[in-house]
């Protein structure tokens, strides 16, 4: 096809809503990482909570958005998407300015009547609550507002954003830090997401439905949840797997409390840092897929879970800030050579007419990695760094953790074949 052929279909091929939601949603990623690479530190610092408490507190807010992901896509739909969006940006609005105002005089009445760690647990509910529903609004108008001949464009111009929006959010967060305040990172993000609350009520209007399945209501998502839950293989699976990302998402709840309280790298520089995984994946996405592509799913799995163990090795032996860097991007070397099998992988193990209700719970890893990755990091963090003064001794165990899990992975595919019996009734 001639490049001004291809350019026309472009042209022509997405609706206004396309670009919008798009454009919405690289400022929410934005924001979004922006916080999440600056929570640690501010949490602990600014707000005085021990090491433990910062690790479980930073894990329950990057795990709670992928829970309630699950549920996102029944409330989208039944608010309709372009409420469902302004709505989630007022309240993502709404989080972020009151999470960055937890130090200021006038909280201090709240601060005095809630005991702060309850309080900073609500607030941290919040965004995940907006979150769950801007991923599937954005997702169905892709789906609703691009033609059949650019749909697959449309959806990697989606996945392009989303990587845009996670490298820019933490060095923006280093860039504030660095000039102003940790607490107007979070002031930012409630500015920016509050743009795209604005920006939505302007110019977004609700994509004609074009025969896209709608997604399951709440009543029926319940009842997928316990269809899934009663195949122990399949959820057998799940829980193993989710060890890959308490490994995963260290770089975001040990690894800043590590860098700043033992090596002294100061807080806007590790926000910048944490950029790398993102433009890792940006930048060999296409090439590590192609270089897999022959690769069988299941081993790409355990291949990647592997690799991204293995970083923390760099870490343990070379703690610095170029050892952190080259950890992060073997960290995401194995998460890039894992991801898109893995979700190759749950949609073969689905029975043919439950395919939608399992992808569905594919994301439920990612957040249960999250809550035990923060408890397990204010353990480790308090057990071998504060108490021992080994805190090199907590990459070792996360590197260890991961060759177990890989070592798991590999033996579960092996005794309960999942291939001939997980799509099968438990």
């Amino acid at each position: 096809m001639a490049a001004s052929s291809r350019l026309k279909e472009i042209r022509t091929g997405f609706t206004r809503p396309f670009w919008v939601a798009n454009l919405t949603e690289l400022f929410e990623r934005l924001s979004y990482y922006a916080v999440f690479a600056s929570l640690a530190i501010y949490l602990q610092e600014r707000l005085g909570f021990t090491t433990q408490q910062t690790s479980g507190l930073t894990g329950w807010f990057g795990g709670t958005v992928w829970f309630l992901a699950v549920f996102g896509g029944a409330v989208a739909d039944k608010l309709g998407f372009r409420r469902a969006l302004w709505v989630a940006y007022l309240i993502l609005a709404t989080a972020y300015f009151l999470l960055g105002s937890l130090t200021s005089s006038w909280m201090a009445p709240v601060r005095g009547a809630v005991p702060l760690w309850l309080l900073v647990l609500i607030i941290l509910i919040l965004p995940a609550l907006g979150i769950a529903m801007v991923k599937p609004s954005v997702v169905g108008t892709v789906a609703r507002s691009s033609q059949e001949n650019v749909r697959s464009l449309g959806y990697s111009i989606y996945y392009t954003l989303v990587n845009v929006g996670g490298a820019a959010g933490p060095f923006l967060a280093g860039v504030i830090s660095e000039r102003v305040s940790t607490e107007n990172v979070y002031r930012m993000a409630a500015l920016s997401v509050l743009l795209m609350f604005a920006a939505v009520l302007l110019f977004y209007r609700e994509p004609r439905d074009q025969g896209t399945p709608p997604p399951p209501s709440i009543a029926q998502t319940a009842r997928n949840f316990a269809t899934v839950v009663s195949n122990l293989r399949f959820m057998l699976f799940l829980l193993i797997f989710s060890g890959f990302w308490v490994v995963y998402w260290q770089q975001y709840i040990a690894l800043p409390l590590f860098l700043r309280k033992y090596q002294g790298v100061p807080a806007p520089t590790i926000d910048k840092l944490l950029i790398t995984d993102a433009l890792t994946v940006i930048s060999l996405q296409i090439a590590v897929s192609y270089l897999t592509k022959r690769v069988a799913p299941f081993a790409s799995i355990v291949a990647g879970t592997l690799i991204s163990s293995l970083s923390w090795i760099i870490v343990a032996l070379h703690p610095s800030i170029p050892g952190a860097v080259a950890a992060l991007i073997v960290l995401a070397l194995g998460e890039i050579t894992l991801s898109p099998r893995y979700y190759e992988y749950v949609s073969r193990l689905a029975p043919p007419e439950k395919q939608g209700t399992y992808m569905g719970f594919a994301f439920v890893p990612i957040g249960v990695g999250s809550w035990v990755g923060g408890v397990l990091s204010g353990y480790l963090m308090h057990h071998f760094g504060e108490v021992q003064g080994r805190p090199l001794l907590v990459w070792w165990c996360f590197s260890g953790f991961g060759v177990l899990i890989s070592l798991l992975l590999w033996i579960y595919d092996r005794v309960v074949k999942p291939s001939s019996a997980l799509s099968q009734p438990a």
